[in-house]
């Protein structure tokens, strides 16, 4: 019957502890399982994750073609005059950095654009960065105003 103190590991699961540097008759002198000379049988010895025994990195194998302009890339935020009709009242004046406190668009500090999707009733003064063509438009023939900002 299997009672908790009856309980044993499987036989072979289980492997008695290596004991090094304790001289030939251990099994484990000498050099202690840690071979002849080199990096791995010195003591302080720590391998670098992208370490390749001093073969060329595979980094410096690869050819490096091409270039990256994520970094120099400005962003532009738009939303459009559909939006603006339903989220502000007659009047109103629209800035980036109201447009991203209602959370109509993310970054008040970047440059914004206005688009001519939708329609507008509501006389607004808009300020932005850049309009379209079809925005500007529909502003003005709605009573508003436009005023473009410096990027």
């Amino acid at each position: 019957m299997l009672k908790v103190h009856n309980l044993k590991p499987t036989k072979g699961s289980k492997h008695k502890k290596k004991i090094v540097g304790r001289g030939h008759g251990s099994g484990h002198g000498q050099q202690s399982t840690r071979g002849h000379k080199g990096h791995k049988s010195r003591s302080g010895y720590h391998l670098v994750g992208n370490f390749e025994g001093g073969q060329m990195p595979l980094i410096r194998r690869i050819p490096k073609r091409g270039f990256n302009n994520k970094l120099f890339k400005t962003v532009v935020q738009e939303t459009n005059i559909g939006l603006l009709n339903a989220e502000f009242n007659d009047g109103e004046i629209v800035t980036p950095e109201i447009l991203a406190e209602k959370g109509i668009i993310k970054k008040k500090d970047s440059i914004v654009k206005i688009l001519g999707k939708g329609r507008i009733e509501k006389k607004i003064n808009v300020s932005a960065h850049a309009f379209s063509k079809k925005a500007k438009e529909s502003i003005e023939k709605a009573g508003g105003s436009i005023t473009v900002l410096k990027k």
